[in-house]
């Protein structure tokens, strides 16, 4: 009997740009592991340790998860003692998450994975050709989510 499996595009720009995504979510989620972090718990540790104190509302637009999504989260890290979930002094309907002395000192331990996934993964990659990369990748991006803001 023939073979009448259609495969799709394995080559094309969409399918490296997922591939990519995978393994450096892979290769962040080991360095990661040993600190019993996930990399949504980490990025939320990052905002806090720069940024200070957000309002939760805030967290929830710069990383772009739902609210549910982000309030599960905020109850692991609340749990752990990393962060504090804080009622917002102008609206006591509003929270606002602060991190701990104990997430402080984890922060300070945990190595950086975008640093060790940039480092890795463009080792030896001609700035200009990086440069391109970023750009084609940026607008890309910019377009879908235009496509999917206008087409709601």
């Amino acid at each position: 009997m023939a073979n009448r499996i259609q495969t799709p595009d394995l080559d094309g720009a969409g399918v490296w740009a997922k591939r990519y995504f995978l393994a450096s979510r892979a290769l962040m989620d080991s360095v990661l592991r040993p600190y019993d972090l996930g990399h949504t718990q980490w990025y939320v540790l990052q905002l806090l340790a720069i940024n200070g104190p957000l309002n939760q509302r805030e967290v929830t637009r710069l990383l772009e998860v739902e609210r549910a999504t982000l309030s599960t989260i905020t109850g692991v890290l609340v749990r752990k003692g990393l962060i504090e979930q804080l009622a917002d002094d102008a609206d006591q309907r509003q929270k606002v998450l602060r991190i701990t002395a104990a997430g402080t000192d984890l922060w300070s331990t945990i190595p950086d994975p975008i640093e060790l996934i940039t480092t890795v993964a463009f080792a030896g990659v001609d700035p200009t050709d990086l440069a391109t990369a970023q750009r084609v990748l940026s607008e890309a991006t910019q377009r879908l989510v235009n496509h999917r803001t206008e087409n709601k």
